[in-house]
């Protein structure tokens, strides 16, 4: 499930940066398909698959004090930002006319890399925000600060964006959904274990020291850490935890901004959405209603000057990284090292270019696929993504388990997928985005307002089905639901995802499987409640739901079984959709590369490893990683996806191909009796 999100600062903590283009034939480097090297075969495949295919790059590639984690995934993002980072030296070598892209990319850059002005500013970049703030008198002028806030990309209290309306998909809608919370995660605020009470204790040390630095005194940040922590906590004890989040049909409450003003009044709701240009009387579809309503009950004990309190607080976190370096460093302290384990900050350059990304996505975009993308590699896909379509639906054919009347909503709902491959076909607009020489926050600010204001515009119009969600440099892909599209940016279209010059093994292992998990998210345990028009619609049989259910069960109680550290558990509900998806991948993928060998004769052993073993060779490798403690205890809070030897080690258990490629019998580690295995789709 996707969820728009457009404040510039959250790429510079969740985000792969990228690039442009498409024309010229570029030449792929000579990368060998499977690294021998990359392997530990003092491991038996049937103990630990996942070390066996990994554990040489674990060994060759350790943890860099920047990170929290460094995979395959972090490798190919980094190569991704180096390439981008060579485009903008390249933009900033030459003259630039003023309001062009070149001006903007130049003077958003170095803005960021100007740790002398950036010092020398302090915190008077927002003095004049936080005094907007204090002068706040009554919950009239709190509730348009709130939207003020809002339009700049930072969410206090929660989100606020324009999507497609998920049971009239053509159409977008002004939405809410819960935020607020400074530490990401209810179960921060919640949970009482040594490690998480920790966390509690250095998040209140930050709070602390950002009202310090914003040059408030020792007692009154004392008194913002504590009306942020009463509010925080409040939020936190109203959000959905995140698996009643992925109740689809319960985050769906839809009726008109006139109806919720009077039904809720956690703010003045009016003035709110006057001050973002809605009107009183347009739709609106509120995510998570129960959260709104209990917030609107227990704010009836906040004061006027702890909300002003908590407001200030969210704009002094939200500038820290782009302010001076007392800021930045305190920043990471908790960020960084405190949840994620990370031992040293990223390099400025790193952190100005992701910036500049964020702010500019496409027009580097634009520039990267021009210099990077292959346009053979566009056609390959395209290929591939055929290849995949006719196996999935060779799949869902199959399956016993499934009746005939859904098979046939399930084909129609694949043959409607559309598919975005490297990069959008139109590029954004920039020419309204102003980007000036006076200080870094300032540009921040009206970047994040060019992007609200974009999507609150959209708001009432018909769905733009060719807007892409990811940048072309982005090393990632995606399923979107209420498209019913299916997009993989040219970032991730290389090496060892995509490898031009590698056996089709290895390709139908690697990005072969990326395109199946995809396409199945289209029916997991979210994505199967849309239609193929993108449509919220029950097109099961309720017969084939509970079927669906009693195999998705097994896979839950199977993730949860995972002891991912001492006494915590993998989350098999929160991160079901993904587990369906890797299967679902692999299970596609396979079938899909059996089909390209019809005619042909089967390729030999290489390395002394068959085709069906460089498959699941292929795939497992794009997995390899070494993680920190801290980040392990913090993705199983946060991230719907299981931790890479997972996606590994307990997928692969449940497929019988695998114990035939590699041997795998009763007794071994990674042996699952098959009255135990469960295939979905």
């Amino acid at each position: 499930m996707k969820k728009n999100t457009i404040i510039v600062s959250a790429l510079l903590i969740a985000g792969l940066a990228g690039l442009t283009g498409c024309g010229n034939e570029k030449k792929s480097a000579a990368v060998p398909a499977i690294n021998l090297d990359n392997m530990d075969l003092t491991v038996l495949p049937g103990e630990d698959f996942y070390m066996y295919c990994n554990g040489g790059w674990k060994k060759n590639n350790p943890l860099p004090a920047q990170e929290s984690r460094w995979g395959v995934f972090d490798k190919l993002g980094d190569t991704s930002l180096e390439q981008v980072h060579a485009i903008v030296e390249e933009v900033m070598a030459t003259e630039s006319e003023p309001g062009s892209i070149a001006q903007k990319i130049t003077t958003m850059y170095k803005l960021g890399m100007d740790s002398v002005k950036l010092n020398a500013e302090g915190a008077a970049p927002i003095k004049e925000q936080l005094a907007q703030i204090e002068a706040i008198k009554d919950g009239k002028e709190l509730a348009g600060m709130i939207a003020s806030m809002h339009r700049e990309g930072i969410f206090p209290y929660f989100y606020t964006f324009v999507d497609s309306d998920e049971k009239n998909s053509s159409m977008n809608v002004f939405t809410l959904y819960q935020a607020g919370i400074g530490m990401g995660d209810r179960d921060y605020y919640l949970l009482q274990d040594e490690d998480t009470k920790a966390i509690r204790a250095a998040y209140e040390e930050y709070i602390r020291t950002m009202f310090t630095l914003a040059g408030y005194s020792a007692e009154q940040a004392e008194a913002g850490m504590e009306a942020v922590l009463k509010i925080e906590n409040k939020i936190a004890d109203a959000s959905y935890s995140r698996e009643v989040l992925r109740d689809t049909y319960r985050n769906y409450n839809k009726l008109t901004g006139r109806a919720w003003a009077k039904e809720n009044s956690m703010i003045d709701w009016n003035t709110y959405f006057e001050a973002l240009g809605m009107a009183i009387d347009d739709d609106l579809v509120v995510k998570q209603k129960d959260f709104f309503m209990d917030l609107a009950k227990t704010f009836k004990g906040v004061t006027l000057e702890e909300q002003k309190l908590y407001l200030a607080y969210n704009l002094i976190s939200a500038a820290a990284p782009f302010l001076s370096d007392d800021f930045v460093n305190a920043n990471f302290e908790f960020y960084g090292r405190a949840m994620s384990g990370s031992q040293e900050i990223q390099p400025r350059w790193k952190r100005a270019l992701s910036t500049t990304d964020g702010a500019l996505s496409e027009a580097l975009g634009q520039l990267y696929v021009e210099k990077y993308f292959p346009a053979s590699s566009k056609e390959k896909m395209l290929e591939l993504v055929h290849n995949l379509q006719v196996a999935l639906s060779e799949r869902i054919n199959s399956l016993a388990w499934m009746s005939e009347e859904t098979k046939a909503r399930a084909q129609e709902k694949l043959a409607a997928f559309r598919v975005k491959i490297g990069y959008p076909d139109q590029w954004r607009d920039y020419s309204a985005l102003e980007i000036k020489d006076d200080n870094y926050w300032e540009n921040i600010r009206r970047a994040n307002r060019f992007e609200m204001d974009y999507m609150l515009s959209q708001a009432g119009k018909p769905v733009d089905k060719d807007k892409w969600l990811m940048s072309p440099q982005t090393v990632n892909a995606y399923y979107n639901p209420t498209t019913n599209e299916i997009c993989f940016p040219a970032a991730i279209l290389q090496p060892p995802f995509f490898n031009p010059n590698a056996d089709d093994a290895v390709n139908y292992g690697a990005i072969g499987v990326v395109i199946g998990h995809e396409m199945t998210h289209g029916f997991d345990d979210q994505g199967r409640n849309y239609d193929k028009d993108g449509n919220m619609n029950d097109w099961w049989t309720p017969e084939d739901a509970a079927r669906f259910k009693e195999r998705t069960d097994i896979l839950v109680d199977q993730f949860n079984a995972v002891e991912v550290a001492p006494g915590v558990f993998a989350n098999g509900s929160f991160t079901l959709g993904e587990n369906i998806a890797d299967q679902g991948g692999l299970l596609v993928a396979r079938l899909a590369y059996e089909n390209s060998l019809e005619g042909k004769e089967r390729p030999a052993d290489i390395d002394g490893l068959t085709d069906a073993q460089r498959f699941y060779i292929g795939y497992a490798s794009v997995w390899a990683q070494n993680i920190r403690p801290e980040e392990i205890l913090r993705l199983t809070k946060i991230d719907p996806h299981s931790l890479g030897v997972n996606r590994v080690n307990v997928t692969l258990r449940n497929l019988d191909d695998f114990y035939t490629a590699f041997g795998i019998e009763e007794g071994d580690a990674m042996y699952l009796a098959p009255e135990k295995r469960v295939n979905v789709w």
